[in-house]
């Protein structure tokens, strides 16, 4: 035996006593879910969607790129240009709501630091993530590398948010999320995002498999993004880098490296490492039956989750019954503590429902524009409102939770009270938006920074998107040409 040789072989007798043989040597086999995942994953792009999950693809794709063009002014969307501008590499991928183009990894990261720039982006609670801000950026940067149909676009995208949503799922959901101090946001965002640019890719079964397991090995994040006061930590963490690492594993894949075939299953598999109680037959259960994309929310006001429902109910309130904000003597949310718990008295404005809940007395709505005027905090106007809010941390509503149940009351000067409880926000698929509702938003977040003519181009590609054979003009909307 040579000196290698033996060396080799020792080193593996020594390590027997923590590394078993049969680890380093068996056959790894792959397991029926991953199979079964692998397989769809490679025949989905050549599936016809139904009527129904496409229309809905298509509202979560524009309300992303609206999240992302109105992030683009603001302080964590600039950073990810600023990180463009200083470090971007060359290339010919856009940049959302800039001139800038750049190589695939770098926009990925930019649009999805832009797309949770703020609290405007979708949410799926039985993940407890945010798909679109990584899917719609890892997607777009992946489809100008391998140049795609708009119907392929959309049939990733739709893959993305089933595969990233279901992997939470199994992993627990949100007890995971609360109670494992990982970020589900981020590790649901990269498989979902690695899901989708393996399909622009065509990735076979084997391929996609490989993709999973450099995916497993570049998830991370963890829940301390809830003191980033900023959001610019938060939206790394939610967009920016599931969308660029998401990414990232599908051109590995693609520039011939290969992996592990199952990871997982087996020793020291990803479930094992993060979450050894997971679920594995739900990354598969009702795959190609149910799409997640049509139980995720699309968000009425461009404001933190918790604040959705408050939010709504003080608005019902208003329709109901003629009265002005300085009638009101006291009025009283009710939220479950772990949501009340997250917009209580926030710095920003967009996440602070005592502020938002002030906005919605004095204007009667909560434009996109209120809703991230941080000057505003200070109105004595809005101060005086604000001073009414009572925020209730209500046990009682946990019993429902993820969903997020709100109770508002409203008590007047001359003895009226009026109340309003929520159970399914407008956006949720319980009380779903309208197509006017989905473009009244759009409209409202994009046309400021790439003009009202341009917006209405963007919606019409959108809406079409499907028949459209090449994505040349949207990337050419998608950037600021005023």
């Amino acid at each position: 035996m040579k000196r290698r040789q033996f060396l080799t072989h020792s080193s593996y007798l020594i390590a027997g006593t923590t590394v078993p043989m049969m680890h380093l040597f068996a056959k790894e086999a792959i397991s029926p879910e991953m199979e079964f995942l692998s397989n769809y994953m490679s025949q989905a792009f050549s599936k016809k969607l139904p009527e129904e999950i496409l229309e809905q693809a298509k509202f979560h794709i524009l309300d992303t790129f609206s999240a992302i063009l109105s992030g683009s002014e603001l302080a964590p969307g600039v950073s990810g240009i600023n990180y463009i501008k200083r470090h971007g590499s060359s290339g010919k991928c856009t940049v959302m709501g800039t001139q800038l183009k750049a190589g695939p990894l770098e926009a990925a990261l930019a649009n999805g630091m832009m797309g949770h720039a703020d609290e405007t982006d979708d949410s799926h609670g039985r993940s407890r993530s945010h798909p679109g801000c990584s899917i719609v950026p890892a997607t777009m940067a992946s489809s100008e590398v391998f140049k795609i149909t708009g119907d392929h676009f959309v049939k990733a995208v739709t893959l993305g948010y089933d595969v990233g949503t279901r992997l939470l799922m199994a992993m627990g959901g949100p007890e995971f999320s609360y109670t494992s101090h990982k970020s589900s946001h981020s590790i649901a965002g990269m498989f979902g995002s690695a899901a989708a640019s393996a399909c622009v890719a065509k990735f076979n079964a084997q391929k996609i498999r490989w993709v999973f397991d450099y995916t497993a090995q570049q998830s991370s994040g963890i829940a301390a993004w809830g003191r980033d006061k900023d959001h610019i930590e938060k939206a790394f963490v939610f967009g920016g880098m599931p969308a660029r690492n998401g990414l990232a594993s599908t051109l590995l894949v693609d520039t011939g490296w290969n992996g592990i075939d199952d990871i997982f299953s087996g020793a020291d598999n990803f479930f094992l490492a993060y979450a050894p109680n997971a679920k594995s037959n739900l990354l598969i259960e009702n795959l190609g039956v149910q799409y997640e994309i049509a139980l995720t929310d699309i968000k009425k006001w461009s404001v933190g989750s918790p604040i959705q429902g408050p939010l709504d109910a003080l608005n019902i309130i208003q329709q109901k019954n003629k009265f002005n904000a300085d009638q009101v003597e006291k009025l009283h949310v009710r939220l479950a503590p772990s949501a009340a718990k997250v917009v209580n008295n926030r710095e920003m404005p967009d996440i602070c429902v005592q502020h938002m809940m002030a906005v919605m007395l004095l204007d009667k709505n909560a434009s996109f524009k209120a809703a991230h005027d941080v000057d505003r905090m200070k109105d004595t106007k809005i101060l005086a409102e604000r001073a009414k809010v009572n925020l209730i941390s209500d046990e009682n509503l946990n019993q429902f939770m993820p969903i997020r149940v709100a109770i508002v009351e409203v008590e007047l000067k001359d003895g009226r009270k009026f109340s309003e409880r929520v159970d399914a926000v407008r956006g949720t698929p319980r009380n779903p938006m309208t197509k006017a509702e989905v473009y009244d938003k759009a409209l409202d977040l994009i046309g400021p920074v790439i003009g009202g003519s341009q917006s209405k181009e963007l919606l019409a590609f959108v809406n079409t998107l499907e028949q459209q054979q090449n994505l040349d003009k949207l990337s050419y909307l998608l950037q600021k040409n005023i």
